[in-house]
């Protein structure tokens, strides 16, 4: 497995908007919540930068709603740079053109060469001198529809099977964009596919 950390992204807490892009419906300028899912990248592959990992996450990121990202279990959130294409296909048939900047699905890591089919809960991911250990699967919820543009983007990446990586801190560090990363499996009971499907066994209707 050849794997690569690509970006480091870090967000603050903002008032999150959301805009819907479809004809027929009124947008709504409502401040919806207070977020840091808008994340930028503060370190990449053309301009790498030590940043500081602790046990509760990336130096100089918020975590507002630590339910759903944030706290030991959650402190990190990665997403691997493979699906940004479908990500950039099905906002172009909502009718939103921008191009994705890492950061844009609000993950602290971008990963290259290492998906969600490949890890399984427990596995420890290696990355410069941090250790981080699988722990569960994303769960979306409205901010990323928000932040997507369209009102079904959060149950895109449910059917999709896109959701990314949360990752809790064994042992705090330095990493930079660029950095190898190395996966070391654990007991391997339960993958992180399986995982996401368990949390999402109720019916839905299909969006393809």
């Amino acid at each position: 497995m050849n794997s690569k950390l690509l970006a480091i992204c870090v967000g603050q807490s903002q008032a999150l908007f959301f805009n819907s892009p479809t004809p027929d419906s009124t947008p709504d300028s409502t401040p919806a919540h207070r977020s840091a899912i808008r994340k930028k990248a503060i370190s990449t592959l053309d301009h790498p930068q030590s940043i500081a990992v602790g046990i509760l996450g990336v130096a100089g990121d918020d975590q507002v709603d630590r339910t759903v990202h944030g706290g030991p279990t959650r402190a990190l959130y990665a997403y691997p740079a493979e699906h940004y294409a479908f990500w950039t296909t099905v906002r172009a048939q909502a009718r939103q053109h921008e191009p994705l900047a890492w950061g844009a699905m609000g993950e602290n890591l971008v990963l290259q060469g290492l998906l969600e089919t490949q890890l399984w809960l427990g596995d420890h991911v290696y990355v410069g001198e941090v250790q981080l250990r699988v722990e569960a699967p994303r769960q979306p919820c409205f901010k990323f529809n928000t932040v997507m543009g369209f009102r079904q983007a959060s149950k895109m990446m449910v059917q999709s099977g896109f959701t990314g990586i949360y990752l809790s801190v064994l042992q705090p560090g330095v990493i930079t964009a660029g950095d190898s990363v190395r996966v070391v499996p654990g007991d391997r009971v339960l993958s992180l596919t399986e995982r996401h499907t368990l949390l999402n066994r109720s019916p839905q209707r299909s969006l393809w």
